[in-house]
């Protein structure tokens, strides 16, 4: 089954919060995440950067820390909500007013944004979408173990059947992992790169991974 990007919450069996990001694309498939300066970027591969001119949402920092948050998203929406957050907004209010202000994707697919976040202190995650047709936002608890999941087509909007159970990573290599090839995510097509922030100490540990 091909969900487009994949947005991610969970836990690991120790309790440590997880936000995690995929691409999976049939599109632009030549692209990898980029690790710099404590932050994850999605960039063109050497060689495809004239990617760029035939569609400018391909490039754009998917993770982000923001004090006790975590954030992955498959926009620059990352950066508001960011901004919202070290601003104290709650974390909720923060997507929402981030999607509203930038709606959904305006290439030839309408493709929604998608956001995930979670919160070192609360032990909450959040899931968003902005389409064409809604803008929907869940709080969720986390759960040791626990991965729930939301993406840009088929399972687009957040809910409680979403949620895969067996998450046995303790680090945010293995979130990279899991994402593109544990569990349920296995079955779904077309994987590129993928990026998480787990819960390490008094902040996150990030790690990338390209297919």
């Amino acid at each position: 089954m091909y969900l487009g990007r994949i947005v991610a919450i969970g836990m690991t069996p120790e309790g440590k919060a997880a936000a995690m990001y995929r691409v999976s694309s049939r599109s632009f498939p030549n692209r990898e995440a980029v690790l710099n300066n404590n932050q994850i970027s999605i960039m063109p591969r050497a060689g495809f950067e004239g990617d760029l001119r035939k569609n400018p949402y391909i490039t754009y920092n998917c993770i982000r820390l923001a004090g006790e948050w975590a954030v992955a998203t498959n926009g620059s929406q990352t950066d508001p909500i960011v901004e919202k957050l070290a601003m104290g907004y709650p974390a909720r209010d923060a997507i929402s007013l981030s999607l509203l202000a930038m709606d959904y994707e305006k290439d030839s697919l309408d493709t929604p944004r998608i956001v995930a976040v979670v919160g070192r202190k609360v032990r909450k995650g959040y899931l968003g979408i902005i389409r064409k047709d809604a803008l929907l936002v869940r709080e969720f608890d986390l759960v040791p173990g626990q991965i729930r999941y939301l993406s840009t087509y088929e399972k687009n909007r957040p809910c409680d059947d979403q949620v895969t159970d067996g998450f046995d990573g303790v680090c945010a290599k293995c979130a990279v992992n899991y994402i593109v090839d544990g569990g349920i995510f296995a079955e779904f097509t077309n994987p590129v790169t993928s990026a998480a922030a787990v819960e390490s100490g008094d902040g996150y540990e990030l790690a990338v991974r390209v297919i």
